[in-house]
């Protein structure tokens, strides 16, 4: 019988807590408690998940790309590191110089018939 206790000793330490902690707060505190260890397990990697995404979009937004040689570039740089040409007068220049007919394109609508 001692040899029982020893081999088993964690399968008898958690039922006897199962046995004390059921009659003592019910068995709507057991469901309740293993419906939250399930809500967490599920929520975790919801969590991650959103975690990531807001990591990517903020990595997304430090991205800069080059409007004269194409070439991308992490961070605050202000020139490029493969033609040299300054970022920051680059897309203020192409944002404030482009006229909106250069932008939008128009369509002739024609009847079927």
């Amino acid at each position: 019988m001692n040899d029982f206790l020893k081999a088993n000793k964690n399968l008898l330490t958690y039922s006897l807590i199962i046995l004390i902690v059921i009659p003592i707060f019910g068995l709507n505190f057991f469901i309740s408690f293993v419906g939250n260890i399930l809500i967490l397990l599920f929520l975790i990697p919801l969590l991650l998940l959103i975690l990531v995404f807001i990591g990517l979009n903020s990595f997304k937004s430090k991205i800069n790309t080059c409007s004269n040689c194409g070439s991308i570039s992490l961070g605050s740089s202000e020139t490029c590191m493969n033609c040299g040409a300054d970022l920051d007068n680059i897309s203020k220049n192409n944002q404030l110089d482009k006229k909106p007919s250069e932008s939008t394109i128009e369509v002739k609508a024609e009847e079927v018939k």
